[in-house]
């Protein structure tokens, strides 16, 4: 599983960014199931971001988001990304996909 998670950062934001992105990078590869963390920067527009990693399963993933450090490390930086869907696994895995929401 994959999970990918965009941010769009503003020059002057970019110090506190990084260091709040590296530590939640850091966690994840602490958190069992995680395979790889990487924050990364779009080569063609330097202010957008992506925090991805790759997780054994989605339960993995999941449970990464538990606990009260989960919560002090990653809400903070969390609350700055993209909204957009940001799970991904292979077709096989996902099956039939369906629009979700209203």
């Amino acid at each position: 599983m994959l999970a990918v998670t965009r941010f769009r950062v503003e020059p002057e934001a970019e110090p506190g960014f990084v260091v709040a992105a590296r530590a939640a990078s850091d966690f994840y590869a602490t958190r069992p199931g995680c395979e790889a963390s990487d924050l990364v920067r779009n080569l063609d527009d330097p202010q957008l971001w992506a925090l991805i990693s790759r997780w054994a399963d989605v339960g993995s993933y999941r449970r990464a988001f538990s606990g009260y450090e989960a919560k002090m490390i990653l809400t903070p930086l969390l609350l700055l990304a993209i909204d957009e869907p940001g799970a991904y696994a292979s077709p096989d895995a996902v099956g039939a996909n369906l629009p979700r929401g209203g």
